[in-house]
């Protein structure tokens, strides 16, 4: 009975965001047929419409569990996928000079963009949450930290509002960086790793760059996500608290998973047939979890984030985004 209900509870949200993914692969299938080449991918498409959707005419409560679903189990369940695509290229460039690159961007972003904040007026608590958003994993980051700082509601709204703003916008950007820059798919791989706030956003900010920058991309992210259990507890003891983070946190089940996958390919334990069926399904999954980050986004909230939170969080990612070209630079 608990079953059936919860699944009830989450086809609604399910099925909007299974809608608004099928009809970002058909605009998609379109613009391939009108201009002759795919400009946008539809897992762009998806977090567009998603905005839309939920900007123009809000997301009732009827969908909340099956959008939120899509959102996180969904979308982990892609990750784990993706896994099984990873190139032997890709796991090149994960050595322990780039593990390193990746602490110390952490490390320093998450210094900066603290200062920043202080500089700019920002309580102490408000300025280490959009410190540890910008530099670990977006709103994530900001949820698990909120607790051990004992940071106000209000702080943790603002903070929020404007970084799901902000990196939905930032996903749109980062395909200019790319061709700007001239970066190979590698390089832009990387870049997006260290500098897009979330996993799915690394998804959507990468695909136009080719399968191997996803897998880069991904790579890196995660390596970056996992960042968040050793920032939590240095700030638990510095603040004088003892916390006691679940392992799940500390290592999220769909990281494990991933690496699992990816050792399964690598050692030959997947069949060939298999590949291309579990890479459809995972790249299907992860517009699913486009939209429903999408529909996770309204626009009209930044109405109500400060000025200074704006300027905080802008400046701060700047930050990123050069210690991000830095890395690059010294790994050329």
């Amino acid at each position: 009975m608990f079953f059936k209900a919860h699944l009830k509870s989450l086809l609604p949200g399910l099925f909007l965001t299974t809608a608004i993914a099928l009809i970002a692969k058909l605009v998609e299938q379109a613009e391939r047929s009108l201009l002759g080449h795919g400009w946008i991918e539809s897992l762009v498409f998806a977090i567009l419409l998603g905005v839309v959707v939920r900007s123009v005419f809000g997301l009732a409560k009827l969908f909340h569990d099956g959008v939120r679903f899509c959102g996180k189990t969904v979308l982990e369940i892609a990750i784990v996928l993706l896994g099984a695509s990873i190139s032997a290229q890709a796991l090149g460039q994960a050595g322990f000079g780039l593990i390193a690159a990746i602490v110390l961007v952490v490390c320093t972003s998450l210094f900066l963009s603290f200062h920043i904040g202080r500089l700019l007026g920002l309580s102490k608590h408000l300025a280490m949450l959009v410190a540890c958003g910008n530099s670990i994993c977006g709103n994530s980051a900001i949820a698990a930290t909120a607790p051990v700082i004992s940071a106000k509601s209000d702080d943790v709204a603002a903070s929020i509002a404007f970084t799901a703003v902000l990196g939905v916008l930032f996903v749109f950007a980062l395909p200019l960086v790319h061709v700007g820059l001239g970066l190979s798919a590698a390089q832009y791989g990387i870049f997006s790793g260290l500098t897009v706030y979330a996993v799915p956003q690394v998804l959507a900010a990468t695909a136009p760059a080719g399968p191997l920058a996803v897998q880069v991309g991904t790579l890196v992210k995660l390596i970056r996500v996992l960042m968040l259990g050793p920032v939590i507890f240095a700030l638990a003891l510095m603040g004088g608290r003892e916390v006691r983070l679940p392992v799940t946190q500390m290592v999220p089940w769909f990281i494990v998973g991933f690496v699992a996958t990816m050792a399964a390919r690598s050692f030959g334990m997947i069949p060939e047939i298999a590949l291309e069926p579990m890479r459809t399904i995972s790249s299907f999954l992860t517009i699913l979890a486009m939209a429903a980050l999408g529909l996770s986004v309204d626009i009209r909230s930044v109405m109500h984030v400060g000025g200074r939170v704006m300027a905080a969080a802008l400046l701060s990612l700047l930050v990123l985004c050069a210690l991000g070209l830095l890395v690059l630079v010294i790994l050329a």
